[in-house]
């Protein structure tokens, strides 16, 4: 009965995505090359893995309207990570542990086992007691139509943990042991709960991974948790962490007794739109992360949900990027290299000397646009740079390399009468001879990249596509630019 009462949401769901979608797909915010759903409202991504020769996404969805509400689970897979093809949903409220509409099935992860594809998520409901955060299970024999364990809930909180404050199981294989971390907050503050399991059904507490003292907020979001090399990471979003809104931690991990010893923590994006990171492992190694290209502590000051809720939907992905560790435990995330196949009408320049006069630049249709350049520390005299992007009708947004302050900031204040914000990084340039810089522009958002991939923002930006001008200019003295590249991207396929 429960399968039939799922398929049902699933199928009154997809006739709504139906009715709306060729609508919302000519919504002049509508992005050209990162992930989105048809239609409505899209947060953190899920479930994300490589199964049988196809890449899978499977992310937070409210197919009705283009805000949070009566959390489902859409689905769509890619060869390249690209061109998607959407799926059916692949869940939907259907119980009472997670049929609500200030509920549903909220985030989690996926894993193989035994050739079936098994989604862990967390369930939220409110049954007179308050809202309730548990771990759920459904399982598919295809890869695309999923049926909810009998059993569930197969986790739920422990004790000294708020009911409502139980979320986001990150699931992993390790020598024939499968391996969860949940978020949790005890006390009001955060914690990243390790629980393991030989069926996936199940589980037992095993430690707690890893813990604020109070310097990193109340609840971590999202925990994610793999080794990169001889080390470990773990990452989340922290909540009540002020500006902090995707962090990680390197270290060393014993899976004699669940301990993690971190060493070194750092920021995978200052950017005001980026949150929730989920990673996966792509059939030649790398380990992947995608983001929700957008962030809660910031929604408040949204008007109406944004300029996207009045064309039906709201929300979509950062650019998938490679997590690469150097030697002193630092992470550098790198854009996939297959976005390299969107490429056009690629434009060079070996040097370049800007004054205050500022020079006006070229990259495809000055919307959808990839930058690379170097700035040439050794050479430039200036006291900021400033690279103006997405320009027109009197705004822009502005990235400002502050050298004598050692601040790099990316204002939006003025980018389409609407956005707010100012995001900032410390710039730390001592002893090198280059910072270099990598952009990436759509419809409706700026991704940039410096300092090896390490110091990085990404900022939602609604500009109408009149706006479509880029130029940069130095002030206090001459800066030198050298290796630029600029060139178009073509759209992505979604269908």
């Amino acid at each position: 009965m429960s399968y039939e009462i799922m398929k049902k949401n699933i199928e009154r769901a997809q006739q709504e995505i139906n009715g709306k979608k060729d609508k919302v797909k000519n919504g002049k915010m509508r992005q050209h090359y990162h992930f989105m759903a048809q239609t409505g409202w899209l947060n953190d991504p899920n479930g994300l893995i490589y199964f049988q020769g196809k890449y899978h996404f499977f992310y937070q969805y409210n197919p009705y309207h283009g805000f949070w509400e009566w959390m489902h689970w859409g689905h769509a897979v890619s060869e390249d990570m690209l061109h998607w093809e959407y799926l059916p949903l692949a869940l939907a409220p259907s119980e009472s542990y997670d049929d609500h509409l200030r509920g549903g099935c909220f985030s989690g992860s996926a894993v193989e086992m035994d050739g079936k594809l098994y989604l862990v998520f967390t369930a939220a409901t409110n049954e007179g007691r308050g809202f309730e955060q548990t771990q759920c299970v459904a399982y598919s024999e295809d890869g695309i139509h999923f049926i909810k364990y009998d059993g569930n809930p197969v986790l739920t909180a422990p004790k000294g943990v708020a009911k409502d404050q139980f979320r986001d199981p990150k699931v992993w294989e390790h020598e024939g042991v499968y391996y969860l971390v949940c978020g949790a907050s005890h006390g009001n503050r955060a914690q990243a709960l390790l629980y393991r399991s030989k069926d996936l059904y199940h589980w037992e507490f095993f430690s707690v991974l890893a813990e604020s003292r109070g310097e990193w907020g109340s609840m971590w979001e999202c925990p994610d948790f793999y080794p990169l090399g001889e080390k470990y990471v773990l990452t989340f979003s922290p909540m009540g962490a002020g500006d902090h809104t995707a962090v990680y931690f390197t270290g060393d991990f014993d899976y004699n007794t669940g301990k993690f010893d971190c060493r070194v923590t750092g920021e995978i994006d200052w950017g005001l739109d980026f949150y929730a990171p989920q990673s996966f492992q792509a059939p030649d190694g790398r380990r992947i992360i995608v983001g929700w290209s957008n962030e809660w502590e910031w929604m408040p000051q949204w008007k109406d949900w944004g300029p996207t809720y009045k064309e039906g939907w709201c929300g979509f992905f950062n650019i998938p990027r490679e997590v690469r560790m150097l030697s002193d435990g630092t992470l550098q995330f790198l854009p996939v290299r297959e976005i390299r196949a969107l490429r056009k009408d690629v434009w060079d320049r070996d040097e370049l000397a800007v004054t205050e006069d500022g020079v006006a630049l070229s990259a495809g249709d000055g919307i959808c646009f990839e930058l690379m350049m170097e700035i040439d520390l050794m050479e430039t005299n200036a006291g900021r740079l400033e690279l103006d992007l997405r320009c027109g009708n009197g705004r822009k947004t502005a990235c400002v390399f502050d050298f004598e302050n050692a601040e790099l900031r990316v204002d939006r204040t003025n980018a389409d009468g609407w956005s707010e914000g100012v995001s900032r990084s410390v710039m730390y340039l001592k002893g090198k001879k280059g910072l270099d810089v990598h952009v990436f522009s759509d419809q409706s958002s700026l991704e940039i990249f410096t300092d090896q991939y390490r110091n990085n923002h990404s900022n939602n930006v609604f500009a109408p596509s009149e706006q479509n001008l880029l130029s940069i200019r130095a002030y206090g003295g001459t800066a030198v630019i050298k290796d630029i590249m600029t060139c178009g991207l073509k759209d992505a396929c979604h269908s």
